[in-house]
């Protein structure tokens, strides 16, 4: 009977701590939909162009503003290099679109901690620049492109 005691109150906690977070979340994805409609195409391929070390800079920022799932980063990914994009731009933006998440940081920080989530987000955020260059580096490298 004491185990289904605890049981439900770890139940009963669960759900507070959900009704809680969940304006978090709903303003988290509001704010993520809107930055993603913010950015159409056209404006994509006239932002980058300015050479590897901005367009990393500049689509860091972008995938770090605009989170997204994993699966619609293959697609993007797919689009924006059909658009022009340089490689490292694409892989430095699809890192931080999936790693950093500057939209998910109050949801993060409630759950997680300030602290960590400002280091978390951090270290992707600079982790992803240098996998970017490092990823080309080596398809250049084996000469695959």
């Amino acid at each position: 009977m004491q185990v289904q005691n605890r049981l439900l109150i770890s139940f009963k906690k669960t759900i507070l701590a959900f009704v809680n977070m969940l304006p978090i979340i709903v303003g988290m994805l509001l704010l993520t939909s809107l930055i993603i409609t913010l950015f159409p195409e056209q404006i994509s391929t006239s932002i980058f162009g300015n050479g590897d070390t901005l367009d990393t800079l500049l689509g860091v920022t972008i995938g770090s503003l605009a989170v997204g799932h994993p699966l619609a980063s293959y697609l993007l990914g797919g689009e924006l290099l059909g658009g022009g994009i340089n490689l490292i731009a694409v892989t430095a933006l699809l890192i931080t679109w999936v790693t950093v998440g500057v939209a998910q940081l109050p949801a993060e920080s409630l759950m997680l901690g300030v602290r960590f989530a400002l280091y978390r987000n951090a270290i992707c955020f600079f982790a992803a620049i240098i996998i970017a260059f490092l990823t080309v580096f080596t398809l250049r490298f084996i000469e695959m492109i």
